[in-house]
């Protein structure tokens, strides 16, 4: 089974911060901007760069200002979003560092921000620290370009302490002005975008983001959202706090409190309608998920790359759990058909295969059944429940050979006892026991159409006959992928190969393109090559995978360590080498 957490701690997913799925406007009443600001804003081109923000180190604070290095990003982050870009979440870089074995507040080198910033396709990284004498705050930032690498010059405010906010809208703002000395907003009309926050609900805020146990994350939740009632991000977070507990009840109002302008709504209504699966109320739960699909596809029709609003409205996980809800109505085939979507555009998640083996047992299809099972347990070895449903099925199915065969393969793997008991019924008071929801949600896919969109409208606009880079051909052949659409992915990934013959990416990309297919000859050979241009624990993974899948245990073996040894907390190349070292493989093909 794949991710199943849906909590601030431990997602993992790139967070759309900037001029996302829902228009960004005005945030409030209360914020007016001036009209120089408007035009700027109006005549300004999508913006090209993505943001990647580290937390700001302590050069000589009060350990009781321990905050303020992740207050500091946090107000970077918000920023730049509120001023039209886009920037991953502190989320988003705390759980890719998790991927790295990285401590979250880890002191890293510039290179190794470097390395970050080009696995996650960032453009910018931005860095510093912050001193105090307890009255005054004195703060340095610097902004690397990613492709190619150049710091910029440092950036230093001062200013008392409890104009802090004013100082990091200061700070942000240089940066942006040296980076394009076209910049169209003057400081004032930049300020006047960012939403004004009291200085105490911001520390309660970014406390409870930094808070280990639920309990004291939820007081400083609370306390951010009392004194700043209007501000969404204490909402969302108490409501991803409270669904991470199992308390739906509690997280609906919070999570009905993010505003469709926020860079945070469609996670706010997918965790809604997750709440609602989770509650047993599947035609609501349907209505949530229709209708997110519906903004999304509405916001990802465009240009050259389709039209036909792929991407964000066909992530995996928003028509799993789709299919989940209109299956628990009895509303088989179109269950059917988002389940079998979200199986196409994930090989990976043996989730998917699952609730289709459930739908096909119920509907007595008991041969479609062993099918779909066998492929969850293809997908996911370890994992008993997919096993124990696929013998049944073979066994209702009249295979009684197959079933005893596959009975003597888990007793081998895992011995005699390990098989759980499981009964499927068609009644629907047992169903949300077995089939399985997405409770996270990954828009890295979402984030990746709509940089491609902003790529492509501004290179139309620009030129019919300018060149693509490979940068943007990367960013297409990624979202085309996500998609599931194969062969454009595949060009995009090649025309990268034309300009840059050694592109990491582009090669990886093309191995993940030959996994799909099943040419795991071409998919090693591609993987490798993206190794040899760059070391990286996902490549060496993604590799691990194609030997697994050709049988090639001890290559497979040898890569999951590499990757290991690279990132020794990947939680991907861990639960693989223990896969592979739990099985007991006949033969040993090389």
């Amino acid at each position: 089974m794949g991710r199943n957490v849906f909590t601030l701690r431990a997602v993992i997913f790139v967070v759309l911060c900037g001029p996302a799925l829902f228009a960004v406007a005005s945030l409030s009443a209360q914020q007016p901007v001036s009209a120089s600001a408007s035009r700027a804003v109006a005549t300004t081109a999508p913006p090209q760069g993505v943001y990647l923000v580290f937390p700001f180190e302590n050069a000589g604070a009060s350990p009781r200002l321990y905050w303020l290095g992740e207050g500091l990003e946090e107000l970077t982050i918000q920023y730049l979003s509120d001023s039209g870009d886009q920037v991953y979440s502190h989320a988003g870089r705390a759980g890719e560092l998790e991927r790295y074995g990285l401590p979250v507040s880890a002191k890293l080198s510039r290179a190794t921000m470097l390395r970050i910033a080009q696995d996650l396709d960032a453009d910018y990284v931005i860095f510093g620290s912050f001193a105090s004498d307890g009255t005054s705050l004195s703060v340095d930032a610097r902004l690397l370009r990613v492709d190619p690498p150049a710091l910029l010059t440092p950036v230093r405010e001062t200013a008392p302490l409890n104009s802090l906010m004013d100082l990091q809208s200061k700070v942000v703002w240089h940066l942006h002005a040296a980076n394009d000395k076209s910049y169209p907003l003057a400081l004032k009309d930049f300020a006047n975008l960012q939403r004004p926050l009291r200085l105490d609900a911001f520390e309660h805020f970014v406390r409870g983001l930094l808070a280990g146990d639920d309990e004291p994350r939820l007081r400083e939740l609370r306390e951010a959202a009392r004194l700043e009632p209007t501000w969404p991000d204490p909402a969302f977070s108490l409501g991803e706090t409270y669904s991470a507990r199992g308390d739906c009840t509690s997280a609906l109002p919070w999570f009905a409190r993010v505003p469709k302008t926020h860079q945070r709504y469609e996670e706010a209504v997918f965790a809604t309608g997750v709440c609602r699966l989770q509650l047993n109320q599947p035609d609501k739960a349907e209505e949530v998920f229709t209708s997110l699909q519906g903004a999304l596809r509405n916001n990802s029709d465009r240009g050259p790359a389709g039209g036909n609003g792929v991407s964000g409205a066909d992530l995996p996980e928003i028509l799993n759990n789709l299919g989940v809800a209109l299956a628990r109505q009895g509303k088989t085939p179109a269950a059917l058909a988002d389940l079998q979507r979200a199986t196409e555009l994930d090989p990976d998640e043996d989730d998917y295969p699952f609730n289709l083996g459930l739908l096909a047992f119920r509907a007595n299809d008991f041969a479609a059944a062993a099918k779909s099972f066998r492929e969850a347990a293809d997908r996911e070895p370890d994992n008993p429940e997919d096993r124990a449903l696929l013998i049944q099925s073979l066994e209702k199915a009249g295979k009684k050979a197959e079933a005893d065969e596959e009975r003597e393969a888990v007793a081998e793997a895992f011995g005699p006892n390990a098989l759980p008991v499981v009964h499927v019924d068609a009644k629907a008071d047992t169903q949300p026991r077995l089939d399985r929801i997405k409770t996270d949600l990954d828009i890295t896919a979402l984030r990746l159409e709509i940089q491609s969109s902003a790529t492509s409208m501004t290179t139309a606009s620009a030129s019919a006959d300018a060149p693509m880079t490979p940068a943007a051909h990367i960013r297409l052949g990624r979202q085309e992928l996500a998609a599931g659409r194969l062969d454009p992915a595949e060009s995009e990934f090649r025309a990268t190969l034309a300009a840059d013959p050694a592109n990491t990416y582009a090669h990886r990309g093309l191995g993940e393109v030959d996994r799909r297919r099943g040419k795991l000859d071409d998919a090693a050979k591609e993987l490798q090559a993206s190794l040899a241009a760059r070391d990286s624990a996902v490549v060496r993974t993604m590799l691990a995978r194609v030997y697994l899948d050709q049988k090639k245990f001890d290559l497979a073996r040898t890569e999951a360590e590499r990757a290991l040894a690279l990132a020794p907390n990947y939680a991907d190349a861990k639960e693989l080498l223990d896969r592979l070292h739990n099985s007991k493989p006949s033969g040993n093909a090389q």
